[in-house]
C-alpha cells in the first residue's frame, strides 16, 4: 500500500476512534502513524488500540508506526473556596504553597515550589491557557505577590504557564515514568517527550528508553527555542506543539518559530511533525475552514515530514473525514509545480558528511535520469533518512531487515518502509532492491532504480554507497 504522497499523517486515537473498524478506516484513509495520547485514557484503553494497530499491520503487510505521547508536568493552581473567582486588571493577587487553605479573590494555592524557585520580579504567569495574566512584583521560595495584568474568571485547578523561564523541573513525572515503561513493554516505536526545555531532558529519557524506541522532542516551551539546535541534535525527531507555544508566546510569533524549527530539522535530516489545531473545526464539522486547509499546505510547502491530527481524530465527530481531507490537501499541495521550488528554498545547507554527499548524489541522479525509485537498504534507518533529507523526486523505499526500523520509518518524508531478509553482499542487496521495487509497484521491468546503503551493512550511520541498477 504505497501512499501517493510524501508527507505523512499522524492520527491520534481516542474515544471517537477506538474500535477496530474506525482505526482501520483511518489507516485506509491515509494515517501512517497512530498517536496514543497518555494525557487521557487508561493503560487498558491504550493496549487495546495498540493491539488493533498491530492486527491491521499484519493484515495489510505495511509497517505502521505507533507514537506514545507522554503527558509531562502539569502545573496547576489549587482549589478555591467558592470554586471560582473573577480577577480584575490591577488587582493584587498572592500565590503560595499552602494547599490546605482554599483560594479566594486575593490569593490562591500554587503547589509547585519549582515555579517559585525560578521567579523574579517582572515575570509573567499565565493562567488558564493565557486567559488571565499575572505579573510578579515580589517573590520568595514559597510565595509570589502579583498584580493582575489581564483579568478574567479563574476556577479550580486551572493550568499555569511561566513563559520565558527555565523551570528547575524534570520533563518526566512519576506518571510519565510508569506510562513510559508500559509503552516500551507494549512495543511502541516513538516516544514523544512533553515539556522539553533543554537538551538534557532528552538525555534523561534516552537513558531510560535505552534504544527500545526513538524519541520525539515536543517543542512547546519558549525556553526550548533558545536551545533549538542542541535539542534537535539530541532527538530522533521533533514535534512543533503549536498549542502550548501559542500560549507562552504571542500567537503572531508562532508561524516564524514553526518555520525555524522545520528548517533546523530539515538541515540535519531529522523528521519534524507539525501539530495542533490543523483541522480543528472538523471536531464538529465535516469540512475544514479554508484557513485550516492553507495551514496544512503551508507545513507541506515548508517540507515537514508529517502533520498531525489531535482532537479531530481522537474525539471529533468526523475522524475518518479529517484524515481523508488531510490526505487530499497533502496530495494537492505536492502536485503544485511550485512545491519543489519551496522545498529547495527550505532545505538549507547540507552537513559535511559522506552520507550527505551520497544523498545529494542520489537527488542529482533522480533529476538527471528517469529514475523509478530510490531504494535505501538500512538496518538502523539512517540511510533512508539521509535520502529523505534531500527530498528526491522519485519515491523512497526504506528496505530493512528489522521491523522496528520499518515502523519508525513510517514517520519519515517520502519513505515507504518495507521489511526484507538480511543480505550478505551488494549483489544480493541489488537483487532484493529490484524485486521489492517491482513488488511494491513503483518500478517495472526495464526501469532504473538508485540504491543507497552503508558498508558494512550492520553498522549504523555509514551511508557510503550508491548504486544504479536496472530492474530485470
Amino acid at each position: 500500500m504505497h501512499r501517493q504522497r510524501n508527507a505523512k499523517i499522524v492520527a491520534t486515537l481516542g474515544p471517537a476512534s477506538s474500535d477496530p473498524d474506525t482505526i482501520r478506516a483511518l489507516f485506509d484513509a491515509g494515517a501512517d502513524v497512530f498517536r496514543l495520547n497518555f494525557s487521557h485514557g487508561s493503560h487498558a484503553d491504550h493496549r487495546q488500540r495498540f493491539d488493533t494497530i498491530r492486527a491491521i499491520e499484519a493484515e495489510t503487510g505495511r509497517p505502521i508506526g505507533v507514537l506514545l505521547d507522554l503527558q509531562g508536568p502539569k502545573l496547576r493552581l489549587g482549589t478555591f473556596a467558592e470554586g471560582a473567582v473573577t480577577l480584575a486588571a490591577g488587582d493584587a493577587f498572592r500565590l503560595d504553597l499552602d494547599r490546605d487553605v482554599a483560594g479566594d479573590a486575593h490569593r490562591a494555592p500554587l503547589p509547585h515550589p519549582e515555579i517559585f524557585a525560578a521567579l523574579v520580579p517582572g515575570t509573567d504567569l499565565l493562567v488558564d491557557d493565557g486567559r488571565v495574566r499575572l505579573r510578579v512584583e515580589a517573590c520568595g521560595p514559597d510565595f509570589a505577590a502579583t498584580h493582575v495584568v489581564t483579568g478574567g474568571r479563574v476556577s479550580d485547578r486551572k493550568g499555569v504557564n511561566v513563559p520565558g523561564v527555565v523551570l528547575p523541573l524534570s520533563a518526566l513525572t512519576e506518571k510519565d515514568r510508569q506510562d513510559l515503561e508500559f509503552g516500551l513493554k507494549l512495543g511502541v516505536d516513538w516516544v514523544a517527550l512533553s515539556f522539553v526545555q533543554r537538551p538534557e531532558d532528552i538525555d534523561e529519557i534516552r537513558d531510560i528508553v535505552a534504544g527500545r524506541a526513538a524519541i520525539v522532542a515536543k517543542l512547546e516551551k519558549p525556553a526550548a527555542i533558545h536551545s533549538l539546535d542542541a535539542i534537535v541534535a539530541a532527538s530522533d525527531a521533533v514535534m512543533v506543539a503549536r498549542g502550548d507555544l501559542g500560549v507562552e508566546m504571542p500567537p503572531e510569533q508562532v508561524p516564524a518559530i514553526q518555520k525555524r524549527i522545520v528548517r533546523a530539522c530539515r538541515k540535519v535530516g531529522k523528521p519534524v511533525i507539525v501539530a495542533t489545531q490543523m483541522l480543528e473545526s472538523m471536531v464538529a464539522a465535516p469540512v475544514p475552514t479554508r484557513a485550516e486547509a492553507s495551514d496544512v499546505a503551508t507545513a507541506i510547502y515548508a517540507g515537514a515530514d508529517a502533520v498531525m491530527l489531535s482532537a479531530e481524530s481522537a474525539s471529533g465527530q468526523y475522524p475518518r473525514d479529517a484524515v481523508r481531507i488531510m490526505n487530499s490537501i497533502i496530495a494537492q499541495t505536492e502536485a503544485d509545480p511550485y512545491y519543489r521550488e519551496e522545498l529547495a528554498i527550505a532545505a538549507g545547507a547540507a552537513a559535511t558528511l559522506a552520507s550527505d554527499g551520497i544523498g545529494i548524489a542520489v537527488r542529482s541522479v533522480t533529476e538527471a535520469l528517469r529514475i523509478a525509485a530510490v531504494v535505501a537498504y538500512t538496518c538502523s534507518g539512517y540511510s533512508a533518512l539521509r535520502m529523505a533529507r534531500e527530498r528526491p523526486r522519485a519515491p523512497i523505499i526504506g528496505m530493512t531487515p528489522h521491523m522496528a526500523t520499518a515502523r519508525r520509518l513510517a514517520l519519515a518524508w517520502g519513505v515507504h518502509p518495507v521489511l526484507c531478509p538480511e543480505v550478505a553482499d551488494v549483489a544480493e542487496m541489488t537483487d532484493q532492491a529490484c524485486a521489492v521495487a517491482r513488488r511494491e509497484e513503483v518500478a517495472s521491468a526495464g526501469d532504473t532504480i538508485v540504491i543507497s546503503a552503508g558498508m558494512p551493512f550492520s553498522v549504523p550511520g555509514t551511508t557510503n554507497l550508491l548504486r544504479i541498477a536496472q530492474v530485470g
